[in-house]
């Protein structure tokens, strides 16, 4: 019976192109993600198919081409650039005798490695698990054995897999509880911002866009910051101090990818909370990048993941300094500024951008009075929970009339919520 080795670190790399359009870039993207998880890349087999295949997903003779190159590097460990199947990673481990993982399982180790607060380690922990639940479905035969039950902890017959299973289900159960309260900390402190009349801007982008270095530079913050793919993984917050604008709350959250695992997207719900809820996204971009149209594609598709399509964006085009692209201002159909060029290394273009920044925060801030029915306590109540009352007073017909202030899209929010028209709000 075949065991996984326990590490290993000289690795194989598997890609196969399904569709022709893409190029190179997944393969190279895949490469720094292989080097960023600290393996020793010693080849890349490179194939072509139109559909996987079902019993090894890249083919037997792709798998035999791989056999030789782990045979002759002596690798022992194969990293396949695709998703797998529980079925295909344990019939690849059997045929190559090494241990095999898959993108999501690379990106997962990734995390882990570079997860540093308590949060971001249970959200690691939470999107493990449940790739391993995953894992254990016709993955690893010797757990389908039957083990004898130890006296009060086993029911008479349970497999080993049952046991594995039921025991990750309730870790998970654990963590999902754990997640929630923090999640709920993280609401309590959104809650006092918004009391204060203080928006939440929120850094997005692709991975190694430059956010950290942005958000250093905005902030006057030490975060770290290096040229690799996921260098911070914890989401952190810091006052973000206008010239002439309000105060403001800057969240540098974690970086994008292709083809993100569910299971991540899933496990760190409470840290991009701050970008769901956030007045304003200023979206990094790598300028330097030709690659930069298809990431802002990839961006604004996890955004609607999580339910962050609708909340404003300014594109901030960083590393300017590489391009030699001037700063520099492009303002919408609208006529509100739509996209910057900075480079947040030298600083050129950072004074404009705090501008933009005050100019868009001030138009996406609501403030009038507003006419609630005297049947809409609930909705009264819920303003005043957001802290958006500035002042209140009954009309004659015993009508609520409330002065609020609050982000727009907390506004808009609300509206849903409640059943009511935005148009409601008058000055």
């Amino acid at each position: 019976m075949f065991e996984r080795p326990k590490s290993g670190e000289r690795a194989v790399l598997v890609h196969l192109n399904l569709d022709p359009t893409t190029g190179d870039e997944l393969l190279q993207e895949f490469t720094e993600l292989a080097k960023t998880a600290g393996a020793e890349v010693q080849a890349t087999v490179i194939g072509s198919r139109r559909v996987p295949e079902a019993h090894f997903f890249i083919g037997e003779g792709k798998a035999e081409e791989v056999q030789a190159k782990v045979l002759e590097t002596q690798a022992d460990l194969v990293l396949v650039n695709h998703t797998l199947s529980p079925s295909q990673e344990r019939n690849l481990e059997k045929f190559l005798n090494c241990r095999v993982l898959d993108r999501t399982g690379l990106i997962l180790d990734i995390f882990a490695q570079r997860a540093r607060s308590f949060e971001g380690k249970l959200q690691v922990e939470l999107a493990q698990h449940r790739h391993l639940a995953t894992r254990l479905v016709r993955g690893w035969t010797h757990l389908e054995r039957q083990r004898g039950g130890s006296i009060g902890l086993r029911g008479p017959g349970e497999t080993q897999l049952e046991t594995d299973r039921r025991l990750i289900g309730k870790r998970i159960q654990q963590l999902v509880k754990r997640l929630q309260r923090v999640r709920e900390q993280r609401e309590q402190g959104r809650r006092t911002r918004v009391r204060r009349a203080v928006p939440t801007i929120s850094l997005v982008g692709y991975t190694n866009a430059g956010k950290s270095t942005l958000f250093n530079a905005l902030t006057g913050a030490e975060m770290f910051v290096a040229d690799q793919l996921f260098a911070t993984l914890d989401t952190t917050l810091r006052r973000l101090h206008l010239d002439n604008g309000p105060e403001a709350v800057l969240a540098d959250t974690v970086g994008f990818i292709r083809e993100l695992p569910h299971d991540l997207v899933a496990a760190f719900r409470s840290t991009l909370q701050e970008t769901e809820e956030a007045a304003l996204l200023l979206h990094v971009v790598d300028a330097s990048d030709p690659q930069r149209d298809i990431y802002i594609d990839t961006v604004n598709q996890v955004l609607a993941e999580i339910g962050a399509q609708d909340i404003p964006q300014l594109e901030v085009f960083n590393k300017i300094d590489a391009t030699g692209q001037p700063p520099a201002v492009e303002n919408g159909p609208d006529g509100m500024p739509r996209r910057v060029w900075v480079s947040a290394r030298s600083g050129a273009g950072l004074k404009q951008l705090g501008k933009v920044i005050e100019e868009r925060l001030h138009s996406e801030t609501v403030h009038g009075w507003l006419r609630l029915a005297p049947a809409r306590s609930r909705a009264r109540a819920a303003l005043f929970q957001l802290g958006a009352v500035r002042g209140e007073k009954l009309d004659e017909d015993g009508s609520y009339l409330l002065q609020v202030e609050l982000p727009r899209s907390d506004y808009q929010r609300f509206c849903h919520r409640e059943g009511l028209s935005p148009s409601l709000l008058t000055a």
